[in-house]
């Protein structure tokens, strides 16, 4: 039954990522890829935030938390995506964008997880 509850978050997961993929560059535009860096860095915050607030504090059942970790954060957010853009802009030639990328989704990744953690804990 697990299965089936990870398979229904990636779902959800994956489908925001593929709207907000497409709606984020239209507004931000350019050639720095704001799209998958807003997507992984709220859902840092989220698995942050879920960690804290749901899994310690055992307020939902263990099957819908591994829906929402690893079902809607793991298929929302993209290592993968991350990794070929950066390589994209490398290739490019625009290595100061790339560098930036890179510090931005690292840093900003563990920056939001704790952001995450600190506002459950506090709320």
């Amino acid at each position: 039954m697990v299965y089936l509850f990870i398979g229904i978050g990636g779902m959800i997961g994956s489908i925001l990522r593929y709207l907000l993929s497409h709606i984020i560059p239209q507004i931000w535009g350019g050639d720095f890829p704001w799209g998958t860096l807003i997507i992984n860095l709220s859902g840092s915050f989220f698995l942050g935030w879920i960690t804290n607030k749901l899994v310690v504090l055992k307020k939902l059942p263990p099957q819908l938390l591994t829906a929402l970790t690893t079902g809607v954060v793991g298929s929302y957010t993209t290592f993968s995506t991350f990794c070929l853009e950066t390589v994209q802009l490398m290739e490019a030639g625009k290595y100061y964008l790339s560098l930036l990328y890179i510090v931005l989704s690292l840093m900003g990744g563990l920056l939001f997880v704790r952001i995450g953690l600190e506002i459950a804990e506090n709320n």
